[in-house]
Protein backbone atom coordinates (compact mmCIF):
# COMPACT_ATOMS: atom_id res chain seq x y z
CA UNK A 1 0.00 0.00 0.00
CA UNK A 2 2.86 2.12 0.93
CA UNK A 3 4.67 1.41 -2.57
CA UNK A 4 1.40 3.03 -4.56
CA UNK A 5 1.16 6.05 -2.35
CA UNK A 6 4.98 7.11 -2.58
CA UNK A 7 4.48 6.10 -6.65
CA UNK A 8 1.30 7.94 -6.65
CA UNK A 9 2.62 10.97 -5.06
CA UNK A 10 5.74 11.41 -7.21
CA UNK A 11 3.79 10.90 -10.01
CA UNK A 12 1.86 13.92 -8.60
CA UNK A 13 4.79 15.76 -8.09
CA UNK A 14 6.56 14.84 -11.60
CA UNK A 15 3.78 15.93 -13.84
CA UNK A 16 3.34 19.16 -11.15
CA UNK A 17 7.04 20.46 -11.55
CA UNK A 18 7.47 19.34 -15.26
CA UNK A 19 4.89 20.75 -16.31
CA UNK A 20 5.64 24.03 -14.71
CA UNK A 21 8.91 23.90 -15.87
CA UNK A 22 7.62 23.60 -19.61
CA UNK A 23 4.70 26.18 -19.11
CA UNK A 24 8.04 28.56 -17.84
CA UNK A 25 10.11 27.59 -20.94
CA UNK A 26 7.01 27.99 -23.44
CA UNK A 27 5.27 31.40 -21.81
CA UNK A 28 7.26 33.93 -24.16
CA UNK A 29 6.44 31.81 -27.39
CA UNK A 30 2.72 31.27 -26.44
CA UNK A 31 2.20 34.75 -25.36
CA UNK A 32 3.52 36.08 -28.53
CA UNK A 33 1.19 34.17 -30.08
CA UNK A 34 -1.99 34.94 -28.45
CA UNK A 35 -3.50 32.06 -27.88
CA UNK A 36 -5.27 32.52 -24.88
CA UNK A 37 -3.14 30.49 -22.88
CA UNK A 38 -2.49 32.00 -18.94
CA UNK A 39 0.70 33.56 -18.36
CA UNK A 40 3.64 31.59 -16.40
CA UNK A 41 4.93 35.74 -15.33
CA UNK A 42 1.54 36.73 -14.47
CA UNK A 43 0.64 33.91 -12.19
CA UNK A 44 3.74 34.26 -10.01
CA UNK A 45 3.76 37.62 -10.66
CA UNK A 46 6.87 38.54 -11.84
CA UNK A 47 7.81 41.02 -15.11
CA UNK A 48 10.82 40.69 -17.76
CA UNK A 49 12.78 43.65 -17.83
CA UNK A 50 15.53 42.91 -20.30
CA UNK A 51 16.28 40.02 -22.36
CA UNK A 52 18.32 38.51 -19.99
CA UNK A 53 14.72 37.78 -18.05
CA UNK A 54 13.36 35.66 -20.39
CA UNK A 55 16.77 33.26 -19.99
CA UNK A 56 16.08 33.21 -16.17
CA UNK A 57 12.68 32.47 -16.19
CA UNK A 58 13.56 29.33 -18.48
CA UNK A 59 16.65 28.40 -17.05
CA UNK A 60 15.77 29.24 -13.23
CA UNK A 61 11.88 28.41 -13.08
CA UNK A 62 12.16 26.22 -16.42
CA UNK A 63 15.08 23.61 -16.43
CA UNK A 64 15.26 23.40 -13.00
CA UNK A 65 11.45 22.41 -12.89
CA UNK A 66 12.11 20.17 -15.91
CA UNK A 67 14.36 18.18 -14.05
CA UNK A 68 12.84 17.85 -10.67
CA UNK A 69 9.26 16.57 -12.78
CA UNK A 70 12.01 14.22 -14.54
CA UNK A 71 13.32 13.32 -11.06
CA UNK A 72 10.35 12.38 -9.77
CA UNK A 73 9.16 10.15 -12.74
CA UNK A 74 12.14 7.91 -13.04
CA UNK A 75 11.46 7.66 -8.94
CA UNK A 76 8.34 5.82 -9.64
CA UNK A 77 10.00 3.07 -11.36
CA UNK A 78 13.24 2.80 -9.44
CA UNK A 79 12.79 2.71 -5.80
CA UNK A 80 16.91 2.67 -4.62
CA UNK A 81 16.19 6.55 -5.78
CA UNK A 82 12.69 7.14 -4.85
CA UNK A 83 13.51 7.73 -0.84
CA UNK A 84 16.23 10.42 -1.74
CA UNK A 85 14.19 11.89 -4.37
CA UNK A 86 11.27 12.47 -2.01
CA UNK A 87 13.71 13.85 0.91
CA UNK A 88 15.28 16.20 -2.12
CA UNK A 89 11.56 17.18 -2.61
CA UNK A 90 10.67 17.58 1.06
CA UNK A 91 13.88 19.63 1.71
CA UNK A 92 12.71 21.94 -1.07
CA UNK A 93 9.41 22.56 -0.63
CA UNK A 94 10.47 23.22 3.18
CA UNK A 95 12.75 25.37 2.15
CA UNK A 96 10.97 27.87 -0.15
CA UNK A 97 7.90 27.80 2.39
CA UNK A 98 10.02 28.44 4.96
CA UNK A 99 11.26 31.43 2.98
CA UNK A 100 8.26 33.09 2.38
CA UNK A 101 7.63 33.20 6.10
CA UNK A 102 11.33 34.55 6.58
CA UNK A 103 10.44 37.14 4.27
CA UNK A 104 7.14 38.02 5.61
CA UNK A 105 9.00 39.10 9.14
CA UNK A 106 10.05 42.12 7.74
CA UNK A 107 7.95 44.81 8.18
CA UNK A 108 5.64 46.15 5.28
CA UNK A 109 6.18 42.70 3.44
CA UNK A 110 3.27 40.85 2.36
CA UNK A 111 2.22 37.44 3.90
CA UNK A 112 3.75 34.44 3.27
CA UNK A 113 -0.17 32.95 3.00
CA UNK A 114 -1.40 31.94 -0.86
CA UNK A 115 -1.95 29.05 -2.96
CA UNK A 116 1.48 28.32 -3.43
CA UNK A 117 2.46 28.37 0.27
CA UNK A 118 -0.19 25.83 0.45
CA UNK A 119 1.17 23.16 -1.52
CA UNK A 120 4.45 23.54 -0.35
CA UNK A 121 2.97 22.65 3.25
CA UNK A 122 1.01 19.98 2.42
CA UNK A 123 3.79 17.92 -0.21
CA UNK A 124 6.42 19.10 2.86
CA UNK A 125 3.96 16.99 5.38
CA UNK A 126 3.28 13.94 2.72
CA UNK A 127 7.20 13.74 2.58
CA UNK A 128 8.06 14.18 6.27
CA UNK A 129 5.19 11.31 6.46
CA UNK A 130 6.82 9.42 3.86
CA UNK A 131 10.14 9.85 4.94
CA UNK A 132 9.42 8.02 8.58
CA UNK A 133 7.09 5.29 6.99
CA UNK A 134 9.30 4.53 3.58
CA UNK A 135 12.44 2.48 4.22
Amino acid sequence: MLVWFVRSFLLLMGVTYFGIGLWAILDPILRALELGYPSFLEAIGLTVTSEIGYSEIAGIYGGLNIVIGIMCLIGIFNKNISLFIIKFLTMLVGSIALGRIIFSLFPTTPGFYNDFFIFEVIAFSIGIFLIKKYK
